[in-house]
């Protein structure tokens, strides 16, 4: 907008903000299809924009007042903070937007490595905007009207349509740029169990950081849309009524919301490296056990700076800077809630998880033993024979299922082939198909454990599922059967009840046991495949603080309302069980909360 103003004074703030809005929904509206193609010509667009502002420093520079190179002296910037006492301090606020593009940068380490990020700023980018600001200075020094539209005033004669190209593609690429760190930190976030599992989808193989969360996107796109035109309005309300010039009344109305955006903005960036600071000297401490005084004197310096900073910045809260302030806080809430939701969540879920061998059943104990599960008991005698096979989701992937607990208790019945299948993700796009699948025995009869790695561009989940399992469990089985053969066959052994193969129990499955094992899983594949999932609902037991209550009631809130594992799965729905159980918040050592 700025940049359109130098063009046509007479242009409405209106105008800008549609141009603004329509760019805005057109950026957004490209993300589904990925960035990876087109992001190989941001690369050119800001190194070309880098250049701009380094030539154009040096030609201001050049021509106008080099003595701007005395700023360097800390001399003068004490000096100024002495002469101008309260009013120097709080400037301090108005030059945030300086080095706002380096938390953009290192806010994109999921796309970039560190050293990458380091080098480019540190021998490219920073020397390209330190001229160009020094140059600005120089221009401003001799021309202090130039002040209000820097960039676009100080422009070198005939690059001034170059220059508004340049600067309208880099401010797109930077746009872009904060749209994917905020896919990639929501990523991060979610994995980290701070925000409920929202749908996302990675759109590249060779990056795992390009990733693309559509409820994201819109919900980003809505905001944009809402802050860009709210400022506009704002602004448009402190110049109306001005005994002064139209064109001046606009001029002030677009300096009013630059200046609005900029103190929000700034406010969210000082408040990240305050933030930063505080974070890095607790590492420095608790990680890297570097000695407190090291630590300390590294906190004064930086701690020193981020809080004059932010001192002056908190001077512009009301003026547009709460914005950043409220939106922070909130965001902040919904992780600290979520996250200690969770907690709670698994501490129940921890609770009477059962070791393959401690389960009995099909006649395998004596007639007094008992399955034990959450809410009672199961006698091994009652249990039953379901035909077919069937695949258990399993959370953990080292114990028996919480969801085969409940199946036993409340069906009491057993498959005749049970699998407890669990999903382990990795961070690479692809895993060979020689580590994708561990196949292992349980103690329980018939029942094996499957764990699936996978990448984070493949989907495990599928309608041909079973399929490939059951093929996976054969082939394994087939393999213990030649193995335990040719054993026997280089032993001379003569009794094959004495062939034994590692298997998660102290003792493996005899030959006439492994063949056995694979006639009932060709019977059973024959017969049907049931998927089985759990669908657990947390109680909040009597009681309960009433803060805590509440906590625990939005929680459980967001929890029913966002996306269920069910909904996650290509499976076919007629294959797919449900079982419905309830647990209870506890608190460490089993108590209630």
């Amino acid at each position: 907008g700025a940049g359109l103003k130098v063009v046509r004074p007479d242009i409405t703030t209106d105008t800008i903000v549609g141009i603004t809005c329509a760019i805005l929904v057109l950026l957004f509206l490209v993300q589904p299809f990925g960035t990876t193609k087109i992001a190989s010509s941001f690369a050119p667009i800001v190194i070309i924009w880098l250049i701009f502002n380094f030539t154009f420093g040096i030609y201001n520079l050049a021509i106008h007042d080099a003595s701007v190179l005395k700023a360097f002296s800390p001399y003068y910037a004490g000096h100024y903070f002495v002469r101008n006492k309260t009013d120097g301090w709080k400037s301090l606020g108005g030059i945030l937007l300086a080095f706002t593009g380096v938390e953009a940068l290192f806010a994109d380490l999921g796309a970039f490595s560190r050293r990458a990020v380091q080098i480019s700023w540190l021998f490219f980018a920073f020397p390209c905007l330190l001229l160009a600001y020094i140059g600005q200075a120089a221009y401003i020094s001799d021309d202090r009207s130039a002040y209000s539209n820097p960039f676009f005033n100080t422009v070198p004669p005939g690059m001034y349509y170059p220059g508004l190209v340049m600067s309208i593609l880099a401010a797109i690429v930077a746009s872009q740029a904060m749209i994917t760190s905020a896919f990639q930190l929501l990523s991060q976030v979610m994995k980290m169990s701070f925000f409920p599992q929202i749908k996302s989808v990675h759109t590249s193989v060779k990056f795992h950081g390009h990733v693309y969360i559509p409820l994201a996107n819109w919900a980003l796109l809505v905001g944009s849309i809402i802050v860009t035109t709210a400022y506009s309005d704002v602004s448009r309300q402190k110049t109306h009524g001005k005994a002064v010039p139209e064109q001046y009344r606009i001029w002030e109305a677009d300096m009013a919301q630059t200046t609005r955006l900029g103190n929000a903005y700034g406010v969210c960036v000082i408040l990240v490296t305050t933030i930063t600071t505080c974070m890095v000297s607790l590492v420095a401490l608790v990680v890297w056990r570097l000695h407190w005084a090291i630590v300390l004197a590294g906190f004064l310096v930086f701690g020193t700076f981020d809080g004059l900073y932010l001192s002056a910045a908190a001077v512009k809260i009301p003026d547009g800077a709460w914005f950043a302030i409220v939106l922070a806080g909130i965001l902040s809430a919904i992780f600290i809630l979520w996250r200690y939701g969770k907690e709670k969540q698994w501490l129940a879920e921890g609770e009477n998880l059962l070791e393959p061998g401690q389960v009995r059943f099909g006649g395998k104990a004596a007639s007094d033993e008992t399955v034990e599960s959450l809410e009672g008991t199961v006698a091994s005698s009652q249990t039953t024979e379901i035909p077919g096979v069937g695949i258990f989701f399993d959370k953990v992937g080292t114990k028996v299922p919480v969801v085969f607990q409940q199946f036993l208790h409340k069906l009491q019945a057993v498959h005749e082939i049970t699998i407890f299948f669990h999903m382990r993700p990795l961070f690479r796009p692809y895993v060979l198909a020689s580590d994708r699948l561990t196949i292992t025995r349980t103690s329980l009869p018939n029942t094996f454990r499957v764990v699936v790695r996978h990448g984070y561009m493949e989907n495990v989940i599928s309608a041909d599922l079973a399929h490939m399992l059951t093929t996976e469990l054969r082939g394994f089985l087939v393999g213990e059967l030649a193995g335990a053969q040719s054993h026997k066959a280089l032993n001379g052994l003569t009794n094959p009840t004495s062939i034994r193969i590692a298997g998660e129990h102290a003792g493996g499955p005899s030959i006439e046991s492994i063949e056995s094992h694979i006639a009932a899983l060709d019977k059973a594949s024959q017969r049907q495949m049931t998927y089985i999932v759990g669908k657990e609902q947390m109680r909040i037991p009597s009681g309960t603080n009433w803060a805590k209550k509440v906590v625990l009631m939005a929680f459980l809130w967001l929890r029913e309302n966002t996306r269920t594992k069910v909904a996650a799965m290509n499976i076919p729905v007629d294959r797919l069980v449900e079982i419905g159980f309830v647990k209870e918040f506890k608190q460490p050592g089993g108590n209630k909360i």
